[in-house]
Order: C-alpha cells, then structure tokens, then sequence
C-alpha cells in the first residue's frame, strides 16, 4: 500500500478542525480502520453520513496491513487471489472517496451517551498519530450520532512456545511483514493454521528449505491450501514439536521431536511461529455491550445491545457466521444501512444501485436526537 495516498491522522479534505478543537462531530464513528471498517466507511459515505474512522494501529488495514501484507488473500469475492497489501490500498482509496475524517494511531477508550443524544467515543491522548500530512486533531473525543465497532479480533498477543522465546527478535518473528528478507534461507514454520500454511507457500519460491512442523496429524487451514502444500516441495512433518533453537547472536538450528520419540535438526535461519493469538476487546470490554465467547452479539441487523451501536466483521458474533472478510464485508454493508435508516428516518433500507450515481462527499453531521432507535428487523 502507498502510504502517501492515505491521509494522515485525523485529517480529511473538509478537515475535522485544529489542536484545540475538543471533538470531532460526525454521523457515524467506526471503531476500527480493517477491511471490514474501512468498506463500512465506503458504505455510509455512499448513503450520505460523514464519517470518522479511529484505529489504535499508526495505517489503516487492521491486521492485514500489520501483519500480513505479504499474503496472498483467497475469500475476496471476485477475486482469484489479492495481497494484503494491495487490498487494503484499493479500500482506503474506495473509503477515501467519502472524504472521512482518519483517526489513526488512536485508541478509542470509553463510550457515553451523549448530552444532545448519540454517542460520545473517548479518544487516548498518547501522541502516536502524529499527522504525516494535512491539518491535524488531537480532539479528546468524537460525537457521532452512531457508532460501529469493527475492531477484527480486538487486541491481539502471539501464542508462542518456550523454546522459541529466547530466540524472538533473533530469526524468530510471529509474521512476516517482507517475503524478499527469507530470499535463499531455511525457514522453519511452526503452525497447523491457515497462517502457517499461507506463509509456507509464499516463501516456498523464495526460500532455500520450508519446513512445516506442527504438532497433530490433520491441519486446521483450507483443504485446498493444505493440497497445495504438500504439492510444492515443502517439507511437512505432523505429530511433532520443536523442542529447542540453537544458535549464537540468530537461529542457526530448530530441533523437533515426533510423537514416536525421533529426533531431527534442521536447518533454519529464519523461525515463523504462525500458532495464532490471543485475543482480547481491550476498552472494548467496559462499553456494556452484551458478549458471547468475548465477541460482541449482534442481531441480523448488526445491532448490538446498545441503541445506535453496530459491530460488523470478526468482532461480532451471531448463529452460523463464517469468519471470512467477504463476510465481513456484508456486515459492514448492512450495518451502515441499517444506521443510515436509523439517523434519518423515513430513509429506505436498501440504498439505490451504485451503478446509478457518481461518489458524492458526505452531507453535513445530522444534529444528533438521541441515541439511534431500532430499526425494523428485515423479513426473512
């Protein structure tokens, strides 16, 4: 992704005011700057809300943009394959044509009803979005008549191993944000996910020796992808785990050990632990929205227990949902219509066909009349 086609913190054509203003006014905040956050923008934009995007991460594109932007992305509708990288870029520039105020390297941290009605969205004051280009806000909160949560899976902390730790920093990294650094190297990658088998097969042209070491027999990632896996060259041991690293200053060695008691020395300069994270909703958590299993519940029209709040993408949960970004993406597209209705009433549910119109800039905030009221739930 181009960085300098992207705004910068709390910035916007219309630009959200000065350092002093102390808040941002818009239709809609959303609580998340991913995949699903930043179609969501594109999505209310495209109905006529202003919108601010807010995301504690420095670039807009969640986890993709932070961890993945190597990776090949297979559940994009229309799409054979597409790069973390380059997905991203063509969201934010389709959110970026709606002109929404970006909020990056911020943290929202409380949420309160407003004193005129809406949603009050209190911001940290850390410092971290200091603004690459364009006025600047340092705002302490956004007032917005609604709200939508697209947070991914909250805060994430990669699940490690001991044998590993000694060596993180020094070839062990838990995502590989440039495939071009394990050119000619042996790469152990730890894992049994979709994560360890994506990453294999991207380093596979690269790499010297890939090696997949997991400990279970069947693997959790896409049977397709696993196929292509084993088609590829790559080594694949099952029922084993890496009992130790050697090296001096880097890794130099991964020793395994399968379920049989064999032992086996690898080569290895580069260590990929792709055994997923641990995660948490961080502020998210003190909000008061009702949640199941740590994700926030959500009806079929991505209302939350909240008036006014919505949350799309892998934050949420209902009965049967598939954790896809194409999902996602759907989320986020009924969630910022069922608020479009809901801020302004008497608007139709289904917004008129893109094909119909040319992007328009939003129209000014709609004064806030109190929290969001529910809106019908859509016939099945």
């Amino acid at each position: 992704m181009d960085a300098t086609a992207v705004p910068g913190p709390g910035t916007s054509a219309r630009g959200p005011g000065t350092e002093a203003d102390p808040e941002i006014v818009a239709d809609l905040a959303v609580v998340g700057a991913g995949p699903a956050g930043l179609y969501a923008a594109s999505c209310a934009g495209f109905r006529g809300l202003s919108t601010v995007l807010v995301d504690a991460l420095a670039e807009p594109g969640g986890q993709i943009a932070a961890l993945y932007p190597e990776k090949r992305i297979y559940d994009v509708a229309g799409r054979a394959a597409v790069r973390g990288r380059e997905l991203v870029g063509e969201l934010v520039a389709q959110a970026a044509a709606f002109d929404p105020v970006w909020l990056l390297g911020r943290t929202a941290t409380t949420l309160t009803p407003g004193d005129r009605g809406g949603w009050l969205v209190g911001l940290d004051d850390d410092g971290r979005g200091a603004p690459r280009a364009g006025r600047s806000s340092r705002a302490a909160r956004i007032r917005a008549g609604a709200v939508l949560v697209t947070a991914g899976l909250g805060r994430p902390t990669p699940r490690s191993l001991p044998a590993l730790r000694p060596f993180e920093g020094r070839g062990v990294a838990y995502h590989v944000p440039r495939l071009e650094e394990h050119r000619g190297r042996d790469v152990v990658v730890v894992g049994g996910g979709d994560s360890a088998v994506d990453w294999a097969l991207a380093l596979a042209p690269l790499a010297a020796s890939v090696t997949v070491v997991h400990r279970r027999r069947a693997f959790r990632a896409h049977e397709y992808s696993v196929k292509q896996m084993y088609a590829s060259g790559v080594r694949v041991l099952t029922d084993t785990q890496v009992t130790r690293l050697h090296g001096t200053d880097r890794v130099q060695q991964v020793t395994v050990e399968d379920r049989d008691g064999q032992v086996t020395v690898l080569p290895a300069q580069a260590v990929v632990a792709a055994l997923g994270f641990a995660t948490s909703l961080g502020p998210l958590a003190g909000w008061g929205l009702a949640t199941e299993d740590r994700l926030i519940a959500v009806d079929r029209a991505m209302r939350t227990s909240l008036p006014g709040v919505y949350a799309a993408g892998d934050i949420c949960t209902y009965e049967g949902r598939v954790p896809l970004i194409s999902v996602g993406f759907g989320e986020a597209a009924t969630a910022a219509n069922h608020a479009a209705v809901a801020l302004r009433p008497g608007a139709r549910l289904a917004p008129e066909h893109s094909t119909d119109r040319e992007p328009t800039p939003p129209a000014e905030p709609v004064a806030p009349h109190g929290p969001a009221a529910p809106t019908p739930e859509p016939s099945a």
